[in-house]
């Protein structure tokens, strides 16, 4: 059977038809794409609240150990910063105490020494004239002696004729009015006194001058 010619509008319905199909074509490709970029930004949002869900407690964790280990090393130098102060006090503590012992060891010696020293002096003052010069002489070097072994080991006596009276080292044996002297001045010296290393060991006696009537 022979295919009947098609007509002009024939054409036109069919190009139609063709429009309509491929518009039709369109519209679902281009709701697909759309449906697929919907579900991968759907995802990708829901992994990224997955990860930051997961992420923070985690760091928050962190961030609390990290603070309590700074806590715990300030702690801990500030403990070694006070042992080692506390150890330098005790060693200076202690340096101080051996110092002082090595210094004042003698202190009952020289008391014990020093009227020795005094009866020579005094022997000295009062040999007679007629005593032999090689008598004299024997007692001065012993008093000389004496008096350079108590010099090496930081032994001072206490001479203040003169001097205004000081009642951290000197005793007040008497008091004379004196009109030639100052008030509270030391007129004589009846024992001389002693320090050792600047410590009193014993203190010089004296008459004070005062104010005359």
């Amino acid at each position: 059977m022979a295919k009947e010619p098609q007509t002009p509008m024939d054409d036109e319905l069919a190009r139609h038809e063709q429009e309509a199909d491929g518009a039709e074509q369109a519209e679902e490709q281009a709701a697909e794409e759309r449906l697929m970029e919907g579900e991968l930004e759907g995802l990708i949002n829901d992994e990224e609240s997955f990860e930051g869900s997961v992420d923070n407690p985690e760091a928050e964790m962190l961030a609390a150990q990290v603070g309590e280990l700074e806590q715990s090393l300030a702690e801990a130098k500030d403990q070694a910063l006070r042992a080692a102060a506390e150890a330098q006090n005790v060693r200076r503590r202690a340096e101080q105490e051996a110092e002082k012992a090595r210094k004042f060891a003698l202190e009952k010696f020289v008391k014990e020494l020093l009227p020795v020293v005094d009866s020579l002096e005094k022997a000295l003052e009062t040999m007679e004239e007629g005593a032999s010069e090689v008598h004299r002489e024997g007692v001065s070097m012993t008093l000389k002696m004496q008096l350079d072994v108590l010099n090496k080991f930081g032994v001072e006596s206490i001479e203040p004729h003169g001097e205004p009276f000081d009642p951290q080292v000197h005793e007040a044996m008497t008091m004379v009015p004196n009109p030639d002297l100052d008030p509270n001045t030391v007129m004589d010296v009846m024992q001389k006194g002693y320090l050792l290393n600047g410590r009193l060991v014993r203190p010089a006696m004296v008459v004070v001058s005062q104010k005359a009537n």
